[in-house]
């Protein structure tokens, strides 16, 4: 295995990893750019077209601006339902939300689950394309998707 080397990048979703000699895989690497430009173009042609909307209102409720208030839902056992109602509201939907302020939400009305419960059914809801998720400066926030259908 003396010769054998091996160089893996990832970008979003995307993962390429490149073996052989050492000298061939640095030599591929500083062709690197173009490279996994044509890489990302193939994965383009074969990626689902979706259309997802995001719907931010512009103005805070009455019951942000007042404070720590939440909005009430019905209660329901299953995470992932209570989750999407959150983010049904008007508090949910006003603006995208960290974890932290989605589990307060649900602990004002009454439900609670542990922190990997939740963090899981957050990850499935949003790899199931019914919430929206992305990195801010202060973590991940996460918001309902909308989706259009393509005409």
């Amino acid at each position: 295995m003396e010769g054998n080397f091996v160089f893996r990048v990832k970008l979003g979703e995307y993962e390429v990893e490149i073996c052989g000699v050492r000298e061939e895989v640095l030599k591929t690497v500083e062709d690197l750019p173009d490279l996994m430009a044509s890489v990302y173009s193939a994965f383009e042609k074969v990626r689902p077209k979706t259309v997802t909307t995001l719907t931010v209102k512009s103005e805070a409720p009455k019951e942000e601006v007042s404070g720590q208030k939440y909005p009430k839902i019905s209660r329901t056992q299953d995470c992932d339902e209570a989750i999407l109602k959150i983010l049904e509201t008007d508090w949910g939907k006003w603006r995208p939300r960290n974890i932290g302020e989605l589990k307060e939400a649900l602990k004002a009305n009454g439900l609670q689950y542990s922190g990997r419960v939740f963090a899981g059914v957050l990850l499935g809801l949003v790899r199931k394309k019914k919430v929206r998720r992305w990195k801010t400066d202060a973590g991940h926030v996460y918001i309902l998707a909308e989706k259009e259908t393509l005409a």
